[in-house]
């Protein structure tokens, strides 16, 4: 019996090539090609497990037709001669094991490539001068450096680029291309306003700079045939001021509809304006599900016989099979909700939703891909390990083991299922009668509905494994030396977590002075006046939150603390500017350079560190976000309870971090147990 899914898993054929389903992996760049751009052995280990999940095709991210023209990423694929054939076709060869289709998104970035990366000044449209362009000649010291307006033979070289490139994945064993004609890359500088300020027959009106798009589609077309599928993404909206904007896209795609297969609508703009425009395809934690699926679905209603991806923050297969059964798009491509659970397909397909490992849209993920280095997921450890463990599953334990786990936080519940499903005994302790330690105050905000998501799924998964034979679940239960010294662990996994930092000033013990998760996670009695004692993504979380509920709202940093951009995206990625933004436009003032000196019965003292002058804030309630203190004392106690080689300290216990550091700890613990 097949699932109730029916609209996601049904096949569909596209110029004689069957697509078994409508759930396509969005385009990543995992940052495990070689630096000459060549398919690798962990390469295809990564992708390998979308494959085994269940997509039904997989796209590889950014893949450029010639690195020494176009490379904005260090570790990116290479199609511009015929030596990238033979390891394509072993990720191709991967893939049919699956009976997935492996594909490429080709692109060439135009304007966007740096000088210092290729020697060369870069090819575009126009002769333009980037903004992302201007930063970097800022940051380096030297004048910007403009592009170079692509000539007539110019363009007819690089039309010949793309269809070589696709031709070459053909000859690999591919029948799917996807060109990227979107995000402010090469092609969309000449489809767009933006970029293109041409004068000839490749500019002006929206026919006119359509012209260049069409060719690369038409040269695909003639080098691979009419059995080989073309999708075309675009930005359905570029946002930008003076952008491509979604009236002339939908002109844009008149003339493009019969070019192409498949439209892949998306939206905004990758690198420009110093990416203030990644939020419109790469959503953070603040920002609604499903952001982009209405651009797909005004598509289909103005061109009902053109097919149609939509992808944008789609988070569960359910929200998938109600956008295709509704007629809103015919695939929906994921990516970070399948980096957290590439079996999601597979799990749908068995009718068991509530197994799916819900995605946090934290970033950790694409903060990696810009340092750069290997990718993985905050919740799907298996992602970052995918070479050690290519099947998907860990290796079953030499030895049986006795094994206590400390702490009924995220690091805790991984380190319990992981060691069960080796084959372990385990005992897992929780001291208070709730599991999910630091995700039960992360997920306290109403806007925080995928962390809220992830919390349900920790609560089930100790729910399921409290039924297996080799698992003890004890809620309400301390883990003293004394108990574990009695039960005799053969290893420990101590995961305590941290405490809330309290600061020394007088007047902290006062009754209207909160913790401030504890106060938005048990909606305790809040006053008017709300002062936050603490700058960082908890103090600006519960701003907004207070500020929504009416409360009138003041944040003040801690000693030192200062309006530091990178530190907050370092701990929520994308979504410090997201949250900067609103703090902004919300007029939630934010003292920086101030320090907390005493906290009164109506107000707090607070010492400008500028000025060294005293400051009153009217405060009936006070909130403390100052961060988080590791319980180094709680967990020391428990390093000689079993063998010290087997006893391993994670997560907020080792160094106050987050959700990602106490996961993916946790399973190398577990694996070395």
């Amino acid at each position: 019996m097949g699932s109730k899914y029916t609209h996601v898993f049904s096949p569909i054929r596209i110029r004689g090539v069957e697509f078994k389903n409508r759930i396509v992996l969005a385009p990543p760049s995992p940052n495990l090609a070689s630096p000459d751009g060549q398919v690798t052995p962990e390469f295809l280990d990564w992708f390998r497990m979308f494959a085994r999940g269940g997509v039904c095709t997989l796209y590889v991210g950014n893949s450029s037709i010639d690195i020494t023209e176009c490379k904005d990423e260090a570790y990116q694929l290479d199609l511009s001669s015929d030596n990238c054939i033979l390891n394509l076709a072993r990720y191709a060869d991967m893939c049919k094991q699956y009976d997935c289709h492996a594909s490429l998104e080709i692109n060439h970035n135009g304007e966007n490539t740096a000088f210092e990366t290729v020697g060369h000044p870069p090819f575009s449209s126009s002769p333009n001068i980037s903004s992302t362009e201007r930063s970097r000649a800022a940051r380096l010291g030297r004048a910007p450096i403009p592009a170079i307006e692509m000539t007539h033979e110019k363009i007819k070289e690089t039309v010949d680029k793309y269809a070589f490139a696709a031709q070459r994945m053909k000859r690999a064993g591919m029948d799917v291309v996807l060109v990227h004609g979107g995000h402010g890359n090469l092609i969309s500088q000449f489809t767009s306003p933006l970029y293109n300020h041409r004068s000839d027959e490749y500019g002006g009106s929206v026919e006119k700079r359509a012209r260049f798009a069409i060719e690369v589609c038409d040269a695909i077309r003639e080098k691979c045939g009419e059995n080989f599928v073309i999708e075309f993404r675009i930005s359905a909206d570029e946002i930008a001021e003076g952008s491509m904007h979604f009236d002339e896209t939908l002109e844009l795609i008149s003339y493009l509809k019969d070019h192409i297969d498949i439209l892949h609508v998306s939206a905004g703009l990758h690198s420009d304006f110093d990416m203030a425009y990644y939020r419109n395809w790469c959503q953070n934690y603040m920002m609604d599900r499903g952001f982009n699926v209405h651009y797909a679905a005004d598509i289909k209603k103005a061109f009902p016989d053109l097919l149609v991806t939509t992808v944008g923050s789609i988070t569960s297969i359910d929200m998938a099979e109600e956008i295709i059964a509704s007629g809103k798009a015919d695939f929906v491509a994921m990516c970070r909700p399948l980096m957290a659970d590439p079996d999601m397909p597979a799990k749908y397909a068995h009718d068991l939703p509530q197994e799916r490992r819900p995605c946090l849209r934290c970033d950790t993920c694409t903060k990696h891909l810009f340092i750069p280095k290997p990718i993985y997921c905050a919740v799907n450890p298996m992602s970052a390990m995918t070479s050690e463990l290519r099947d998907g599953s860990v290796p079953k334990a030499a030895t049986a083991k006795k094994v206590a786990v400390i702490g009924g936080g995220p690091g805790g519940v991984q380190a319990m299922m992981t060691l069960a499903e080796r084959g372990h005994n385990v005992t897992l302790y929780e001291k208070s009668g709730e599991i999910g330690g630091c995700v039960r105050y992360a997920a306290a905000p109403p806007f925080k509905g995928d962390c809220r998501d992830y919390l349900k799924w920790l609560q089930y998964q100790v729910e399921k494994h409290a039924k297996l034979a080799n698992v003890t679940v004890l809620m309400n239960t301390e883990a003293a030396k004394e108990t574990l010294d009695k039960a005799g662990y053969d290893a420990l996994i101590i995961a305590v977590g941290a405490e809330p930092r309290v600061p020394k000033v007088p007047g902290v013990e006062k009754p209207h002075v909160l913790w401030a998760p504890e106060a938005e996670l048990n909606a305790l009695p809040v006053g008017e006046n709300v002062v936050i004692v603490g700058a960082g993504s908890v103090g600006l979380e519960a701003a907004i939150d207070y500020h929504e509920q009416g409360r009138r709202v003041t944040v003040i940093s801690r000693p030192g603390e200062q309006d530091n951009f990178a530190r907050l995206s370092s701990s929520i990625g994308s979504s410090a500017k997201e949250m900067r933004a609103i703090i902004h436009t919300k007029g939630i003032p934010v003292l920086y350079r101030t320090a907390l000196t005493e906290i009164c019965d109506k107000d707090v003292i607070c010492l400008n560190l500028d000025t060294n002058e005293a400051v009153a804030l009217p405060a009936d309630t006070v909130l403390l976000a100052s961060g988080m203190a590791p319980l180094y004392d709680e967990a020391d106690k428990l390093r000689h309870c079993a063998p010290e080689t087997d006893v391993y300290i994670i997560g907020d216990a080792k160094r106050a971090a987050t959700i990602a550091e106490a996961v993916n700890q946790a399973f190398q613990a577990a694996l070395h147990i």
